[in-house]
């Protein structure tokens, strides 16, 4: 069986610790990026918090630390099809793994660049995967990067399901019909939106042209090291802690040891689904390992383990750290308070043990702050980017008292 592995996006928060453990898992990987996060550091005047080397570097350095091979290939997925196209005729991929779209939904809301950006980007790059797998002839497993966001974030007072909602309906004559459906998107950001629209790209290729299709609908990664980016600080994963790209409790630890005060946007009462990045890698293995049968419909598997409102996230920090909470001003357009509730089954059934949240973990990623928080920028730390005109942003907050 052929075991070779595109990874599109594999220098990202994501792809780089996936590219390294399927590489240790004995597949031929093959990272396809054209560099574009590492550009939009450029554009907004700051680097991860951990030093990124060049990828020449992360892979000789994954050489000298593991004994193998990692190839990769300098392209913009989005833009060179043709080329695209003869990498999966030459290298015949039993899978493709796409992690390559602009991931951060508040510098998709940035301003109308952004948005065109990450709409252009993210749905050129999509289609032209499955255009290519289409036009190639060969049988390759597509397995995609998701959000969980593409439900939105309502209460509905019921577990979310992994992909399919059973509805009945009643026909005219008075008698039930019973269906499966997609169930419902509610995107609540140009970047969400761009994975909705995804998923239907990939609903219509899967019934028309019989792709095999696993969609991952991901919670909000934490954490950044995983077993294989500790083997060498060479190796080390990219950390962002800004207002656009570092996600909640990442950024609630870098502020607890530079000193900043923990940023509860609005109420707090925001309820997410969270995932550590070990289990992602672990989930992105697990789904290349049991892909679709011919024939069957795309795969959607709920890439989350555990739910947190953003004050029980805060509280937890602030306890552990003795950093002060405030509460600024939102700059999101979405409900104050929600419930969620995430169905998660499919990939304990085979077999993943989440990583759930802990001190422990907690102190490792504090650890990975304090040994880089000199190349922490304070003045990016604040969220700036606003859903709709009018909005505004506050740098000062006020103190939240946590339970």
């Amino acid at each position: 069986m052929d075991t070779t592995v595109l990874i599109l996006g594999g220098d990202g928060f994501c792809g780089w610790p996936t590219a390294l453990h399927l590489s240790r898992h004995g597949y031929h990987v093959v990272i396809v990026d054209n560099f574009s996060r590492r550009k939009i550091d450029v554009d907004l005047g700051l680097e991860s918090l951990t030093p990124i080397l060049p990828m020449e570097a992360r892979l000789a350095a994954w050489r000298r630390a593991s004994g193998n091979t990692i190839d990769f290939i300098m392209m913009d997925i989005a833009r060179e099809y043709d080329r695209l196209l003869e990498v999966v005729r030459t290298m015949r991929p039993q899978a493709v793994v796409h992690f390559a779209e602009q991931r951060a939904a508040p510098y998709s809301m940035r301003d109308s660049a952004c948005k065109r950006y990450t709409v252009n980007n993210n749905l050129n790059a999509t289609h032209n995967v499955l255009c290519a797998i289409v036009e190639s002839g060969l049988d390759v497993h597509l397995v995609h990067l998701g959000s969980m966001g593409v439900y939105g974030y309502a209460t509905t007072q019921m577990p979310i399901p992994e992909g399919y909602l059973p509805v009945s309906i009643q026909a005219p004559d008075g008698s039930r019909v019973e269906r499966e459906i997609m169930y419902p998107p509610a995107p609540g950001s140009v970047y969400h939106m761009t994975k909705t629209q995804d998923a239907l790209f990939f609903y219509f290729y899967n019934k028309n042209d019989g792709i095999r299709i696993t969609d991952l609908h991901q919670g909000i990664v934490w954490g950044t090291a995983t077993d294989e980016t500790g083997m060498s600080e060479a190796l080390v994963n990219r950390f962002d802690y800004d207002g656009d790209y570092g996600t909640v409790l990442n950024r609630f630890l870098v502020q607890s040891v530079v000193g900043h005060p923990l940023t509860v946007h609005g109420t707090g009462g925001q309820t997410r689904a969270f995932i550590h990045i070990r289990d992602t890698v672990k989930c992105i293995k697990l789904a290349i390992e049991n892909p679709p049968l011919p024939g069957e419909r795309v795969k959607i598997f709920n890439q989350a383990t555990e739910t947190w409102s953003v004050k029980e996230l805060a509280t937890l920090v602030s306890r552990l750290t003795g950093c002060e909470a405030r509460s600024y001003a939102d700059p999101r357009k979405e409900d104050q308070e929600n419930g969620l509730i995430v169905e998660n089954g499919k990939f304990r059934s085979l077999g993943l043990k989440p990583v759930t949240l802990s001190e422990g973990l907690m102190n490792e990623v504090r650890d990975v702050v304090s040994r880089y928080r000199h190349r922490c920028t304070l003045t990016k730390i604040p969220c700036t980017s606003v859903w709709t005109a009018g909005q505004k942003t506050d740098t000062g907050g006020v103190p939240l008292t946590l339970a």
